[in-house]
C-alpha cells in the first residue's frame, strides 16, 4: 500500500486525516520511510512507518460509491442489538478499531437504538461521539461539502432507520 503526500486517508482511531510529508528517517537506530499524517479531528500530528500502515489500518477515503452505500446502510432498518451492555460495548469497539465505514456505521446505528431507550454510559456515548464525527467528516470530504450539511444527512438516515424498524416491529405483532 502506498500513498502520495497531500492524500487525506483514513485513520481509524482519528477520522480523516491528511499525509504532510513521506521521509526516511533513524530511530532508535532503525532507519525507515515514515508517514507523517495531520488528523482533522484535532488538528495534531503523528507519525506512522510505512511497514505499520496495513497493520495500524491506514486506509485512502473511500469513494462516492461507498458513500451510498453507507447511507444504504445507516437507513435500512436492519439494528443489531445486545442484551448486555459489556457484549454491546466489546463488539461495538471491535468494529471501531477496524476503521471500515460500514463497521462504524452499525456502531452508530446500534448506539443511537440503545440512546433512544436509555441513556448510554460514559464511555458508550464517547463511542458514539466519535463513530459519528468518524463518519460525517469521511462524507463531508468524499462529497466535498461542509461537515454541518454532512451531519444532517447522516441524522436523516439514522431517523429513517429508526422508523423503518419501529414500522417493522409494529407490523410484526
Amino acid at each position: 500500500m502506498s500513498f502520495k503526500v497531500g492524500q487525506k486517508v483514513v485513520y481509524p482511531s482519528h477520522g480523516v486525516s491528511i499525509i504532510e510529508k513521506i521521509e526516511e528517517n533513524e530511530i532508535d537506530g532503525v532507519e525507515q520511510v515514515y508517514y507523517y499524517l495531520r488528523f482533522f479531528s484535532n488538528n495534531s500530528k503523528g507519525m506512522v512507518p510505512k511497514v505499520n500502515l496495513d497493520l495500524v489500518g491506514i486506509r485512502a477515503l473511500c469513494d462516492t460509491k461507498e458513500i451510498k452505500n453507507l447511507f444504504g446502510i445507516l437507513g435500512d432498518g436492519n439494528i443489531e442489538t445486545y442484551k448486555d451492555w459489556k457484549g454491546r460495548y466489546k463488539q461495538n469497539l471491535d468494529k471501531m478499531k477496524t476503521g471500515q465505514l460500514t463497521d462504524v456505521a452499525e456502531v452508530l446505528k446500534n448506539l443511537r437504538l440503545v440512546s433512544e431507550k436509555k441513556s448510554l454510559s460514559f464511555r458508550e456515548k464517547k463511542m458514539f461521539e466519535r463513530a459519528k464525527y468518524f463518519i460525517v467528516s469521511e462524507v463531508a470530504h468524499v462529497k466535498n461539502i461542509e461537515e454541518e450539511k454532512a451531519q444532517v444527512q447522516v441524522e436523516e438516515a439514522l431517523e429513517a432507520s429508526l422508523a423503518k424498524r419501529n414500522q417493522a416491529i409494529k407490523a410484526a405483532s
